[in-house]
């Protein structure tokens, strides 16, 4: 089953938690605070990989999970960071963010990797805030919280030709005279069900070569297969446009041309300015030859060639301008990317004034509580220097708060002190 599409679902580690302990032995009655740090979350990291041709197996696991960091421990022992998580795809699958649609990373090339959710980081223990006045700190922060996110996978075929076409008119006997691939061959309609990809050997040079399966009216729109497979064209450099000159299905050639660059141009606008070969394939048939010199004549601005598929005749020619042309072009095309999820662990706050009570909700407040024990005063200490580190003292100002004004924050209400 070849599956090109798919919407999985994907979470980097949290960092452990920062230990609160005391420096303990024989004859230290009252030794110093020595609490190590929480290790670090693990990161989701995508690898693309040329011995896999379809998300498949995406289908079926659908959640991916890095490890967690681990608590710190005491002595000052740092907790241990959570494993990155690989996950394998194809080369040229497209990662999207399920809910902007921005990309996040494009897997063009073999090898590449790209960490596209960073794990989160761990906490402090107890003994990174003593100091000479607070010299047993009996509270340490949480670990960073990371959150799920939704993305989607897409492959795009990386090719550097592509041979589109309505069903049947001889693309995947082209791709199997051309290369060596050996795609699947019959005298019916959609015979072609995936994308197949062969190699070119022109001279010295290489092109890989995409048959697309068979494109219909309304492609675009989800008629036939079209709509499932136009993606695959999106990166090449170069079409060619395979005709049945010989008609032999009771089709017109050249209306057939016009249908599918019609649809092509709807679909996405860039690639009906893609430098185009217009094939007359079946030219061994002896109606072809009028049909021919009609395409030839309708069609004067684009490159028009007569082969027969099965006889090699004009394969040589063909070749010859694919070459030509290729040698010209830029390189395959690669999505601008995003960093759309690069810190999965970002929170907010936002104060709103009602009456004379501000309250201050959001992720952020959870965040900061956790780090906090109000029965401890140099906790509370901490606390007031988070709310001055994070904008909110600032923001309670900004809306009007003076000595005295009722802060309502998590449940938890207090007196603003400016």
């Amino acid at each position: 089953m070849f599956v090109d599409k798919v919407k999985i679902f994907i979470k980097a580690g949290s960092g452990g938690d920062g230990h609160v302990s005391f420096h303990r032995e024989k004859y230290v009655a009252c030794g110093g605070p020595d609490g190590g740090d929480g290790g670090n979350g693990g990161s989701i990291v995508f690898v693309a990989k040329d011995n896999m041709y379809t998300l498949l197996d995406f289908r079926y696991k659908k959640h991916f999970r890095a490890a967690n960091g681990t608590q710190g421990l005491p002595k000052n022992c740092r907790g241990k960071n959570g494993e990155n998580l690989i996950i394998e795809v194809p080369v040229g699958t497209v990662v999207k963010d399920a809910e902007t649609g921005g990309v996040i990373a494009d897997m063009h090339r073999a090898g590449m990797e790209k960490t596209v959710l960073s794990g989160g980081r761990g906490g402090k223990g107890n003994a990174r805030f003593a100091t000479p006045t607070r010299q047993a700190p009996k509270f340490a922060t949480p670990g960073v919280k990371t959150e799920e996110h939704a993305v989607i996978l897409e492959l795009k075929t990386i090719a550097d030709i592509g041979l589109v076409g309505f069903p049947n008119v001889g693309k995947s006997t082209l791709l199997s005279v051309i290369t060596r691939a050996k795609p699947k061959i019959a005298n019916y309609h959609f015979t072609t069900l995936s994308p197949n990809i062969g190699i070119l050997s022109i001279f010295d040079k290489s092109y890989a070569v995409a048959d697309i399966p068979g494109l219909i009216e309304g492609a675009k729109d989800g008629v036939g297969l079209g709509h499932d497979f136009l993606r695959h064209i999106e990166r090449t450099r170069m079409l060619v446009h395979v005709l049945d000159a010989s008609g032999c299905e009771g089709r017109d050639p050249l209306e057939d041309y016009n249908i599918i660059s019609k649809e092509l141009e709807e679909f996405n606008s860039v690639l009906s300015s893609r430098p185009t070969i217009v094939v007359c394939n079946k030219m061994d048939v002896p109606q072809a030859k009028d049909n021919y010199e009609r395409i030839k004549d309708s069609l004067k601005d684009k490159m028009v060639i007569p082969i027969s598929a099965v006889t090699r005749q004009g394969l040589d020619e063909l070749m010859k301008e694919i070459n030509s042309l290729l040698s010209k072009l830029p390189p395959v095309t690669v999505y601008e990317e995003e960093e759309v999820l690069i810190d999965s662990s970002k929170k907010e706050y936002r104060v709103e004034r009602k009456g004379d009570v501000f309250i201050i909700e959001g992720t952020m407040v959870e965040d900061i509580f956790s780090r906090v024990y109000p029965k401890d005063p140099d906790s509370m200490r901490y606390f007031q220097k988070l709310l001055i580190k994070t904008g909110i003292i600032e923001e309670l100002r900004s809306k009007g708060a003076v000595d005295g004004s009722l802060v309502r924050m998590g449940g938890v209400e207090f007196d603003f002190i400016d």
